[in-house]
């Protein structure tokens, strides 16, 4: 394997690696993120771990303070006491020097014969005594002796004690079962004529051990309070959270649509009042959306009634109005223009009948697609070839740019040529006279089809409202191709029949676009489109979002 492939190798697995790991961290985000009850239990464990972290220590202080304290009195007691014992027997020693050895170590077998013979004794505990010889106070020889482990004493102590001082000092001494953390107590003897110093060598081993006592109490302590804290922080954030969590299920079963759904309302708390008022709100809600649907479906009902209704007379008003045109040759020159002026706005009237028969039909939610597998080229170019005329007419271009290769999907021909006619007519009425853009383009899964002007453009927060029923840019201008005002609408619909996208984009003097998207395969879902929508470029597609809503770049996404 070459270096670059093993580099390449590694930081595949170093990414795998990385990925695995970052799947529970983003699991624990998400659950953090999601729960409330989670979040005030940690953040109660955590000030309570504080605060009892906090308050052993300080405890610990304390009771160390306490103890050595203790131990020191005790201690101090003692060492005076033994003074009294050591200045007893060297008392009537003997200067000679061959006899103040063994003097000294009577007088500390009698220090250590003597222990627990008073309270002292009992209450500061064992020690070890260490006797050493000052020297006369004359400055005679023979000096330095000492009985007792006095590489034990520090010289500190020693210094205090032999400036006459009673000292203490707690250090630590090597013993075979390791180092020993002892208290020293040093006090001067002055006996026979001769300067000694006594020091008591406490172990502080019963101390240590009751201090770990001490430490493991506050430890376990610490830790079953901490348990019982987050029990009780638990219990009490379900009283508050449960609640919470049933109107938030219950809202959302509500949102999709079961508008019978409501809280169960316990006690009169404010969790009771939040369940009353949401189920107010509710059976308000639902009693609206019952009129709105009840008043949808008298629209509905209406306008289908009347559009066909208005077939009959419209037929025989058309048979009339045919024969008047048909002999407008043999009339006056007025009657002549009137009977072509008839005809024009019965074509008009029809076309306005046909757009509401099919509001109706798509509103009723019967409307079928006729799919079929065609060249989604012949499709765009009979629609480019039905406004032509028109196009020619008020001066725009038509340009296309249609693929070399057959590009084909399954729709239903006649929706989607009505589609792409309906956004032609929309950008003549719009262009100002300016070329319009037609471009087709697919990929494996879509097709889609871009119709651009460079007219007057839309105004921001025109493109989410483009597609709304008979509304108007600008009411001012005049319509070139006679158009109903739903021809955006149905066309949106029609592509909805299909699963697909129809998107807008514009910006003022720049000119709109208006984007098809369609799934090459019926009931393939779409990820994304072959084309851009603005005339820059567009980022990758983001999901599509719901009808009216508006993305950073000015366009409106229209699909479900």
């Amino acid at each position: 394997m070459t270096g670059s492939g093993l580099r390449r190798r590694l930081a595949g697995v170093a990414r795998g690696r990385s990925g695995t790991l970052r799947e529970p961290a983003a699991q624990a985000a998400s659950v953090w993120r999601r729960s409330l009850q989670l979040r005030v239990v940690t953040s109660t464990v955590a000030l309570s771990s504080t605060v009892v972290v906090v308050l052993g220590m300080v405890l610990q202080t304390q009771i160390a303070e306490r103890l050595i304290e203790s131990k020191i009195q005790a201690a101090v007691l003692q060492a005076e006491n033994s003074q009294t014992v050591v200045d007893f027997e060297l008392g009537s020693a003997d200067p000679a020097p061959g006899s103040l050895a063994s003097r000294l170590t009577t007088a500390v077998d009698r220090l250590t014969s003597a222990t627990g013979a008073d309270e002292a004794t009992a209450t500061a505990g064992a020690f070890e005594p260490v006797l050493v010889d000052g020297g006369d106070s004359t400055g005679a020889a023979d000096t330095g002796q000492s009985v007792g482990p006095l590489q034990d004493v520090p010289a500190e102590l020693r210094t205090a004690v032999e400036g006459g001082s009673l000292a203490h000092k707690i250090t630590t001494v090597a013993t075979e079962s390791g180092p020993t953390t002892v208290l020293a107590v040093g006090v001067p003897v002055s006996s026979a004529e001769r300067d000694l110093q006594l020091y008591l060598l406490f172990p502080l081993t019963a101390e240590q051990r009751t201090l770990s006592l001490v430490q493991s109490t506050l430890v376990v302590g610490g830790l079953v309070l901490l348990v019982l804290i987050a029990g009780i922080a638990s219990l009490v954030t379900r009283q508050v959270v449960a609640p919470v969590r049933q109107a938030a299920e219950v809202a959302e079963r509500f949102a999709e649509g079961h508008l019978e759904e409501r809280i169960t309302v316990l006690g009169e708390d404010d969790t009771a009042r939040l369940g009353t008022s949401f189920n107010e709100m509710a059976a308000s809600i639902q009693r609206q959306i019952r009129q709105l649907e009840e008043f949808g479906a008298l629209q509905r009902g209406f306008t289908s009634d009347v559009s066909h209704e208005l077939r009959t007379p419209l037929t025989t008003v058309r048979m009339a109005a045919d024969m008047l045109f048909e002999s407008r040759d043999e009339m006056p020159t007025a009657l002549s223009r009137s009977s072509e002026l008839l005809v024009h706005e019965l074509d008009r009237f029809e076309a306005l009948l046909g757009d509401l028969l099919e509001i109706s039909r798509l509103d009723a939610g019967v409307a079928e697609l006729q799919g079929e597998t065609v060249d989604v080229r012949d499709t765009v170019t009979r629609a480019v070839e039905s406004v032509r005329a028109l196009a020619e007419r008020v001066g725009s271009p038509l340009r296309t740019a249609l693929p070399d290769t057959e590009v084909l999907a399954d729709i239903d021909p006649r929706r989607v040529e009505r589609i792409v006619r309906n956004l032609l007519a929309n950008a003549l009425d719009h262009g100002e006279g300016e070329p319009l853009d037609v471009v087709l383009a697919a990929d494996a899964t879509a097709v889609a089809v871009v119709v651009r002007d460079h007219g007057v453009g839309l105004r921001p927060g025109e493109a989410e409202r483009a597609f709304t029923r008979f509304w108007r840019a600008d009411p001012s201008r005049n319509r070139r191709t006679g158009g109903t005002g739903l021809g955006l609408s149905i066309s949106l619909e029609d592509a909805r029949l299909h699963g697909g996208w129809l998107q807008a984009w514009g910006r003022p003097g720049r000119g709109a676009a208006f984007r098809l998207t369609l799934p090459r395969r019926r009931g393939g879902e779409l990820q994304g489109s072959p084309l851009p929508l603005s005339p820059d470029g567009s980022p990758p597609e983001p999901e599509p979002v719901l009808e009216g809503e508006q993305t950073p770049d000015g366009v409106a996404e229209v699909s479900r």
